[in-house]
């Protein structure tokens, strides 16, 4: 990946951050920033036969599952384009990517198939958990040494960042002190970046 695609890519992440701060600000102090987000009833009028005090929870939640769901796009996104660069298109079945990851894989795939619903993906690692995009980049890290600082600190931010995905992906509120955490956590998986 080009240092210039990183930097598009921190730029976006960064502005989503600025977003949720500033859906935070409209919470706090009931303004809006004109923003144009539209309010709650007049975006999905599904919602109004769930509780208000629901609905107000979904939508603060709903900046930290946008953040969320961009970076791990990202990360996706970084581990195809080092791999990819390394290895070709086959990069998925070469021995870059651990075989229990790629069993697992194929068992979600085969699942999902015979469920009879639309295929979320034609790519095999977005059907990875979280969890195995980490083990992924320290089954390759010679060539992710290219690109992240440091293994260790790599490990213990996609460990962190993983224990904080629970809440966002799962419908339960993160505590105050959380959001925190995620935004430092966020910092520090560009600070990983080369």
């Amino acid at each position: 990946m080009k240092n210039y695609e990183r930097i598009v890519k921190a730029f976006g992440m960064t502005n989503m951050l600025i977003e949720a701060d500033l859906h935070q600000i409209e919470e706090n102090f009931s303004i809006d920033l004109g923003r144009n987000r539209g309010s709650l009833k007049t975006q999905h009028d599904s919602r109004l036969q769930f509780d208000v005090s629901v609905q107000s929870e979904a939508a603060e939640m709903a900046s930290h599952y946008e953040v969320f769901y961009c970076l791990e796009k990202s990360i996706r996104s970084l581990i195809t384009d080092v791999l990819e660069a390394v290895e070709g298109e086959g990069w998925w079945v070469s021995s870059r990517v651990p075989t229990g990851i790629q069993t697992e894989v194929e068992k979600r795939i085969k699942r999902e198939r015979e469920s009879a619903v639309t295929l979320r993906s034609t790519e095999p690692l977005d059907y990875t958990t979280f969890g195995e995009l980490s083990e992924i980049i320290k089954a390759s890290w010679p060539m992710f040494g290219s690109v992240l600082n440091d293994l260790k600190a790599v490990e213990t931010v996609m460990a962190r960042l993983n224990t904080l995905r629970g809440p966002i992906a799962h419908c339960s509120p993160l505590a105050e002190d959380e959001v925190l955490r995620l935004k430092l956590t966020l910092k520090d998986w560009f600070r990983l970046l080369k």
